[in-house]
């Protein structure tokens, strides 16, 4: 589970796309909505509206919903203020956590998510206990089965387009970029036909901690109950957990 798409492959064989996605739609038009009411309705001068609606699409989201929020954004006097909150800490075998919320009653998220790692054999840590293991990065991912070049031609165009790297997966590939180059190395690549299951700036971690047997079932656990949090909008750790442990 080094790999940044494994925990998304692991979830989607443990059969919980079909459970989380209702989620999904809420979470996407919260953050759609925050967006608008912080930036305002246009994508060319709000990027965080622009990857929000980019999320919503690749999770397919239909245009109603995303038109909809925004315009509720645009409309309401005196409505939710989002704000944006990381929490860090701790989970089994000592690995770091970090969970990305957006939230319109501070006191209410922080109970939640100290009450979730507490239940799971974690703990939450103060502010900056875990950051420094993580750098923000930009990811672009390619399902492998959607491109037809191949990994030497690939990696020419990505790096020519200002990307940092590009590393493989088992079913995807995983480009790197730096957050200031994101909009730009992603307009390039989409200019020369490429199309992304995912992109996100987000936090990965520098070095992992690999969690075997008992420890590694908490971690998935943990994370799981987690996401299922309302006002959580992601959640990375520095956990390599091996696919096999899942079969159980």
């Amino acid at each position: 589970m080094a790999g940044h798409s494994k925990w998304k492959n692991i979830q989607h064989r443990k059969g919980r796309q079909d459970a989380i996605k209702a989620k999904i739609f809420t979470k996407i038009s919260k953050e759609i909505y925050a967006a608008v009411r912080n930036g305002g309705p246009d994508t060319n001068t709000n990027f965080k509206l622009k990857l929000a609606i980019a999320k919503a699409k690749q999770n397919n989201m239909p245009n109603d919903n995303i038109e909809r929020t925004i315009k509720k954004a645009m409309g309401e006097t005196g409505g939710s203020n989002f704000e944006e909150i990381t929490y860090e800490g701790y989970g089994p075998g000592g690995v770091a956590v970090m969970v990305q919320a957006l939230t319109d009653n501070r006191n209410r998220t922080a109970a939640d998510v100290r009450h979730v790692f507490n239940k799971n054999d974690g703990n939450l840590g103060e502010s900056g206990s875990v950051t420094w293991m993580f750098s923000r990065k930009g990811i672009l991912t390619i399902d492998k089965e959607k491109i037809d070049l191949d990994e030497d031609t690939l990696m020419l165009m990505v790096l020519e387009a200002g990307a940092l790297d590009l590393q493989v997966e088992d079913d995807s590939y995983e480009i790197i970029v730096d957050p200031e180059q994101f909009e730009s190395v992603k307009d390039s690549l989409e200019q020369d036909g490429i199309e992304f299951s995912s992109a996100e700036i987000t936090m990965v971690p520098q070095n992992t901690v690999t969690l075997t047997g008992e420890n590694a079932l908490k971690m998935i656990k943990l994370i799981e109950a987690l996401e299922d949090l309302d006002d959580v909008q992601s959640v990375q750790s520095n956990a390599d957990i091996d696919e096999s442990v899942l079969d159980f």
